[in-house]
């Protein structure tokens, strides 16, 4: 328990004084007009300035905060924050470089002074500030004895405070400008850097000086509670990165909300490393089935088939939704999206479908041409949107493909052609996906109970198609869809009924047709293929 405590004097920044010492040109949403009373030495009405408090409000209404909760937690701290106390009695740190005169106790304040105290601590470094040259630095005319040269240190929190001057504007890096376009901590920083640094930056230069303010949540364990090395239930980020790799990590974290509290554990990463595989394996397939393609092989838009063309408007309308989640820093979306096209878009659609395309159809035929463009499409987009999520995986699968084509973290994204969209194919391909899963939906109880190993042995009857897609798609069209043998439309009771096909199977597509006459015959497609 304390038992002595000592009053000693300390330097504060007073939060409700007019900032006089600033001119109104050097603010953006200000202007003051002369009208009398005390003026500050451009000429300007003291009253006419706002306060240091009046002033970080005004920027805290102006600055973005993600999430949007952080504006009110910051304002409802500066409304209510008493002067910001500046002083610390210690033996190392940065020093307030003062003098006050001994007499009258007032803060000496010259200009000459300030610079030799300046290029001395330039030069010096903070050991400049030493009692010894106090006669230095007050030159001819003043007496050291008639002043004390102040000891105190700065609050370290004024420290950080003024990152944003001596990062942005030490020229150091000629790249990067003031203010900041973000400032990215801990959600416990509104009492700390953020605060620190607005009341820093609005008492020096009359504005925040950042245009964004994004606030993360903190790590728990798996049951949510407060990771502590005292009760065992640390993640060691090494250690997970030897058993599953960095790019888990990365995963993990850009698949949480980070706004919030997010646990983290030995279950969770098992769940993420599924999705890396997953993702890994698209990445895969499109090495695999892309081998060999050129320029030569590919297919203008408008020659394609509509799948390929449907799959470019789909992947059209994730650029839209990848680019947005970035401008609004939603990385949790971001990453949904991306694993969501890749599992549902890619793998069990697109590539299930196209599958006896790929193997099956002939290398020079229209429709495996389309579909090879539409991967090199999603290769070089996928790639590309993968490498803020996957850095390693993204590099190791960019330079698989193009071993001397530099990295695919210096590649930009490709801006997709409006004219992909198409809102009635979008329509019509909805309604046949939809479809495409009540006729899955119908054969899967025949191949639990065995009576079919293979969705090619069933044939599909619908009694209940819509118009517009009869109209649209033949049987064939449908059973390549449903990867199903054949298609029936016929009046019915049911709207899908399935049936074992009688049919030979094609020992080459394994598709069951009328003209395969024996199982291990050629089906007209492959046999023409083969010749």
């Amino acid at each position: 328990a304390k038992v002595i405590y000592r009053c000693t004097p300390q330097w504060f920044i007073a939060i409700d004084r007019h900032l006089h010492h600033l001119d109104p040109k050097t603010r953006a949403e200000e202007r003051w007009e002369d009208e009398g009373g005390e003026t500050n030495d451009n000429g300007h009405v003291v009253d006419d300035f706002p306060t240091l408090r009046e002033t970080a409000l005004e920027e805290i209404d102006r600055v973005r905060f993600v999430p949007e909760k952080g504006r009110r937690r910051i304002q409802s701290m500066v409304e209510g924050r008493p002067d910001w106390l500046i002083s610390r009695q210690r033996a190392w740190g940065v020093p307030i470089a003062l003098f006050v005169e001994r007499k009258t106790g007032e803060l000496l304040v010259d200009k000459a002074v300030n610079e030799r105290i300046v290029a001395a601590m330039r030069e010096e470094g903070v050991e400049a500030w030493d009692e010894s040259r106090a006669g230095e630095y007050l030159g001819e005319g003043r007496a050291p004895d008639d002043y004390e040269m102040v000891t105190d240190i700065l609050d370290v929190w004024f420290d950080s405070g003024s990152t944003h001057a001596f990062v942005l504007e030490s020229g150091d890096w000629p790249d990067q400008r003031w203010p900041a376009d973000l400032y990215l901590e801990g959600s416990d920083q509104h009492r700390g850097w953020f605060q620190s640094s607005l009341l820093e930056s609005c008492g020096t230069r009359g504005r925040a000086p950042y245009e964004a303010v994004l606030t993360h949540g903190f790590s728990m364990d798996a049951k949510g509670k407060k990771m502590s090395k005292s009760l065992g239930n640390t993640v060691d980020p090494l250690k997970v990165m030897e058993q599953y790799g960095a790019d888990i990590i990365r995963l993990w974290a850009l698949s949480v909300d980070y706004t919030e509290d997010h646990r983290i554990g030995d279950e969770i990463l098992k769940g993420v490393a599924d999705q890396y595989r997953r993702l890994r394996n698209t990445f895969r397939y499109l090495l695999g089935a892309l081998d060999g393609f050129s320029d030569a092989e590919k297919v203008e838009h408008g020659d394609m088939p509509e799948l390929e063309r449907y799959m470019l408007d789909r992947l059209k309308r994730l650029d839209t939704k990848l680019r947005q989640a970035i401008e609004d820093f939603d990385y949790n979306s971001y990453t949904r999206a991306l694993v969501d096209f890749a599992n549902e878009d890619l793998s069990a659609f697109f590539f299930d479908i196209r599958k006896d395309c790929l193997y099956c159809d002939d290398p020079d035929g229209l429709k495996r041409k389309s579909y090879r463009t539409v991967l090199d499409v999603l290769f070089h987009q996928m790639v590309r949107y993968a490498a803020p999520v996957l850095v390693f995986t993204a590099e190791e699968v960019w330079g698989t493909r193009y071993p001397d084509a530099g990295s695919v973290h210096l590649l930009e994204l490709d801006d997709l052609p409006e004219m992909w969209l198409d809102e009635g194919l979008a329509k019509r391909w909805t309604e046949l996906r939809v479809l495409r899963e009540k006729v899955n939906e119908a054969i899967e109880p025949m191949r639990a109970e065995k009576l079919i190993r293979s969705s090619l042995q069933a044939e599909v009857h619908l009694s209940d198609i819509e118009a517009m897609l009869r109209d649209y798609y033949d049987r064939d069209d449908l059973a390549e869809v449903f990867i199903t043998s054949r298609v029936h439309f016929e009046k019915g009771t049911d709207p899908i009924e399935i049936a074992v096909t009688d049919n030979a199977k094609c020992g080459r597509c394994w598709r069951h047709l009328p003209e395969v006459k024996e199982d291990g015959d050629l089906c007209d497609r492959c046999a023409e293929v083969v010749e």
